[in-house]
């Protein structure tokens, strides 16, 4: 988490304040929407971070149409203001979870998708942000930059979230590392790195680096991602 915390800001940093007004590479999005993003969120964590401290439930956000409408308000403060919001949301999210003793990482918190989870999943969820939304800026941060073991890590979150979704059945092969990761069509998966597809008919079989794979599976470019026959990877929405 502090390692992708460092790689959002520097990037961040890199960007003039009118490049914040252009569109990012989310649809619809330009970068002040992906700052007030990432700024909402850390105040999200807070929130749960405050439910595990206390007991008391403490939602992300009171509800997905609020969040949506939060991000959009934020679009509108003049960029220095969305850039001091960013930081020190993320400087109140590292102190409150610098006050969790070792029972309260233990409570149980709910996610936006509606999940429980132990409070000790938090810094994941906002490594998750910070480091996937830091290739979103376009401030010359890839997918390519971000660590290797980060990368094989989200690659397994999102496979796993992924499976019995409804979406095609995957078997993803890195051609740097000696992994593979399933993708099932139907049923249940677990997205362990070892695992094999099964679905409706044969998985879509789909080699790349880890880099690439980890890019494609959460619905950006599938540069250098390819199927038997150097066919292209069906397409894939977006996640996270």
């Amino acid at each position: 988490m502090a390692q992708g915390t460092k790689i959002f800001f520097d990037a961040l940093a890199a960007l003039p304040d009118d490049e914040l007004d252009q569109p990012t590479a989310l649809d619809g999005w330009t970068g002040k929407h992906l700052l007030a993003h990432v700024a909402a969120n850390a105040d999200a964590l807070v929130n749960l971070t405050r439910w595990a401290r206390t007991g008391e439930e403490t939602p992300m956000y009171s509800s997905p149409e609020q969040r949506d409408a939060d991000i959009e308000a934020g679009t509108r403060r003049p960029t220095a203001e969305l850039r001091v919001w960013a930081a020190q949301a993320a400087a109140a999210l590292d102190a409150r979870l610098a006050e969790l003793n070792e029972k309260q990482w233990t409570h149980r918190v709910r996610t936006a998708q509606g999940r429980m989870v132990p409070a000790e999943e938090i810094p994941w969820m906002r490594a998750r942000e910070v480091m996937v939304h830091a290739a979103d800026l376009g401030a010359g941060v890839g997918f390519d930059d971000l660590p290797s073991d980060f990368l094989a890590a989200l690659i397994d979150d999102i496979a796993a979230k992924r499976s019995g979704g409804g979406g095609p059945a995957l078997m993803l092969a890195a051609r740097d590392q000696k992994c593979t990761w399933a993708v099932t069509g139907t049923g249940t998966g677990t997205g362990t790195g070892t695992g094999t597809g099964t679905g409706t008919g044969e998985p879509i079989l789909l080699t790349g680096t880890v880099a690439g794979l980890a890019a494609y599976l959460s619905g950006r470019a599938a540069d250098g991602v390819t199927g038997s026959g150097g066919q292209p990877a069906p397409e894939l929405p977006r996640w996270l």
